[in-house]
């Protein structure tokens, strides 16, 4: 279901949740087993969707069918914003290049708000690695800190890129912008897309509410 950026759709989680797996269970195709899998079959097609906390037979049963002594995991945060706190006044609906309908809300920065968030951004501190964790990326996907330590424009070209928008506020194309998606149906929050990070909370608290 989608639901157009602003408005809500009022959905009761745990009675959909329910509904969802009384569906399933009546699928005469699907046999659902509420047990610890500890290997992969041997034979036909699987879909494994574990972890982050995967048990250490599962765990070492995976290594051994992708042929590698282990796998590597790294952890990022996704930070989810509550759309009661959002100012409205500011924020505008739209889609790149207008395609897709009205589907994310923007935050249009000035060169000016962008410069100090940048600045707060690439001197923010991050959460210490754990002992299983190596700051190894994946290109496609980077901390939105470190893809910003690349050089000051980077994230105009990446993530706050603001091609194909236009600020009904000045009519004008913003100098960056923020896209906001909507997370739930209950339309109560919103994702800060692009910006997975490995800040500390106070971190992402204090940086992250100088978006406008």
């Amino acid at each position: 279901v989608k639901v157009p950026a602003g408005h809500a759709l009022a959905v009761d989680r745990d009675k959909f949740c329910r509904r969802l797996t009384e569906e399933i269970l009546r699928m005469p195709r699907i046999t659902v087993l509420r047990e610890e899998v500890t290997e992969l079959p041997e034979e036909g097609i699987t879909i494994v969707a574990t972890g982050p906390l995967t048990s250490d037979p599962l765990a070492e049963a995976i290594a051994r069918f992708a042929g590698r002594g282990n796998l590597y995991f790294y952890d990022a945060i996704s930070p989810i914003v509550d759309a009661g706190t959002l100012d409205r006044s500011i924020l505008f609906a739209a889609s790149r290049y207008g395609k897709g309908g009205e589907d994310y809300l923007n935050a249009p920065f000035s060169k000016e708000e962008y410069l100090r968030f940048y600045d707060a951004l690439v001197s923010a501190e991050s959460a210490p690695l754990q002992s299983f964790e190596k700051a190894m990326y994946f290109a496609g996907c980077l901390p939105i800190e470190e893809l910003a330590r690349r050089g000051v424009d980077t994230l105009r070209f990446g993530p706050m890129k603001p091609v194909g928008l236009t600020d009904p506020r000045t009519g004008n194309r913003p100098y960056a912008a923020v896209q906001l998606r909507l997370e739930n149906l209950m339309a109560d929050c919103y994702n800060l897309v692009g910006f997975q990070n490995h800040l500390r909370f106070p971190e992402q608290r204090r940086v992250f509410r100088m978006l406008p």
